[in-house]
């Protein structure tokens, strides 16, 4: 199924193409994207769409930091409702559990997981838009947002522990360390935002109780069937839980506070199986990994929560009709 997005999604693509001599409305049409995406937020596009968009942007640039330029200026308020709803909220952690709440609201292909790890926070951000290609621009652009919004709350002064990109390094950081100020770390795990835990607790003394509610009512009214659907929602689960090494049924079910035969009964009556979503987002992440020359199988293996790389390679040569080794780029 064709994952959309909201046009939102491209917003600054018009300053930022053109700064870096793009002419963006011939590259939209290029794409298969109707001009009025670039002056209409909520317009729904095509996920795809937007990926093949900003990667070519950024290669025929030649700025690898495109879709991190792209965030660099963006507020809460062009996130919509979900963003006032997240502006309202009394701390930071509430702001949090708000936004991990109604990602997919913002883009079907993006989850968001809040990890408290010891005196850490870890703000996981995911991608999966049905297609193998690479997401570097989406995901940095989905951090780099993901970071607006924390300053938001903790000041323009504040800075992250670190800021980690399971992507290769750049050939020029100097965008990255404007933009976040604080140590980047690429070729991780994860793609996502390490901050102290105390950081939670920061209160915000202009919430407003009442707009909080009105804002509820307008995310709650706009919620459609992309954003519900128990489909969708293992599919955000199993793209976040993968990497911890630990993705199951049982594990998802927690995540949605009900059981696994719910989960199952739910899933089948969209005629969907928890084994082939889990295969699914597995086929578009090892795609990812394997052109990534500096990971190695076990290494992948592990991302994708297999036991052993002898389990990840029997599955592999299942999914693809050939052994992984003779995918490597």
């Amino acid at each position: 199924m064709r994952q959309l997005v909201r046009s939102a999604s491209l917003t600054n693509f018009q300053e930022v193409a053109r700064k870096v001599g793009l002419d963006p409305a011939r590259m939209v049409s290029e794409f298969n994207l109707s001009q009025h995406c670039l002056r209409d937020p909520e317009l729904k596009v095509p996920a795809e769409s937007v990926r093949r968009l900003l990667e070519a942007a950024a290669d025929r640039s030649k700025v690898e930091a495109f879709g991190l330029m792209m965030a660099e200026t963006r507020r809460l308020s062009n996130l919509g409702p979900v963003g006032l709803l997240i502006r309202e909220q009394p701390t930071l952690r509430q702001a949090l559990e708000t936004a991990a709440r109604y990602a997919r609201n913002l883009n079907v292909a993006l989850s968001l997981m809040v990890e408290e790890v010891g005196d850490v926070v870890i703000m996981r951000e995911e991608l999966v838009v049905g297609h193998g290609g690479p997401v570097r621009q989406m995901t940095e652009l989905a951090i780099g947002v993901g970071f607006r919004m924390l300053r938001s709350f903790l000041g323009p002064e504040w800075k992250p522990l670190r800021v980690c990109f399971a992507h290769e390094a750049p050939s020029d950081r100097s965008t990255h360390q404007r933009v976040f100020a604080c140590k980047v770390e690429f070729n991780h795990d994860f793609n996502g935002i390490v901050c102290a835990r105390r950081d939670l607790d920061a209160v915000n003394p202009n919430a407003d109780p009442a707009m909080a509610r009105y804002a509820r009512q307008l995310v709650e009214s706009g919620v459609g069937s992309e954003a519900s659907d128990t489909t969708g929602q293992v599919r955000g689960i199993v793209l976040t839980l993968l990497g911890t090494g630990r993705c199951t049924i049982n594990l998802v079910a927690q995540h949605l506070g009900t059981d696994r035969r719910t989960v199952q009964r739910r899933l089948a009556s969209e005629g969907q199986q928890f084994s082939e979503i889990l295969d699914s987002v597995r086929r578009e992440l090892a795609e990812r990994y394997m052109q990534n020359s500096k990971r190695t199988l076990a290494e992948i293996s592990s991302l994708l929560a297999f036991a052993a790389p002898s389990g990840f390679t029997r599955w592999y040569r299942r999914q693809f009709g050939r052994p992984p080794s003779r995918s490597v780029r």
